[in-house]
């Protein structure tokens, strides 16, 4: 039996579990991206023996530093038609309350107005319904 879809609007307030001195960030929900990504640019990538570490500080808060040692390094082209590699990270999401598992592209979005973005592929895996008419929470800052 199909789950009944749950239902989120354009602006969603999320919190990151593993981001533990993170409080709700508003996340933008776009149906045109296909991944989702995180506002970071201070990121670097050790080797340690045999094994990488990439580091990130999430929404270039320089208290909280997260060791990932899971990840991947891709190819993306951005809305704006440029192309990048970025760096791919698997984390945790709450979303109305509950906690999802997600893969986030790291990126600079310090010119965007929304720290975060949720993509189609974890909207659809998850079966969330995106209600344009739903209230826009309003932004969060950090």
């Amino acid at each position: 039996m199909k789950q009944q879809p749950k239902t989120v609007g354009s602006f969603e307030p999320v919190m990151f579990p593993a981001f533990k001195s993170v409080g709700k960030i508003t996340a933008k929900i776009d149906t045109g991206a296909y991944t989702g990504s995180l506002h970071c640019t201070k990121i670097r990538e050790e080797k340690n023996g045999d094994d990488r570490v990439l580091y990130f500080s999430p929404f270039d808060q320089p208290e909280i530093e997260i060791a990932a040692t899971e990840f991947s390094l891709r190819y993306v082209r951005s809305s704006n038609g440029k192309g990048q590699n970025r760096y791919f990270i698997q984390t945790t999401i709450e979303i109305q309350g509950e906690t999802y598992p997600i893969v986030l592209s790291l990126a600079d979005r310090s010119e965007m107005k929304w720290p975060v973005l949720i993509g189609r592929k974890f909207l659809r895996k998850y079966n969330f319904l995106v209600d344009v008419n739903k209230a826009a929470q309003p932004r969060i800052t950090l």
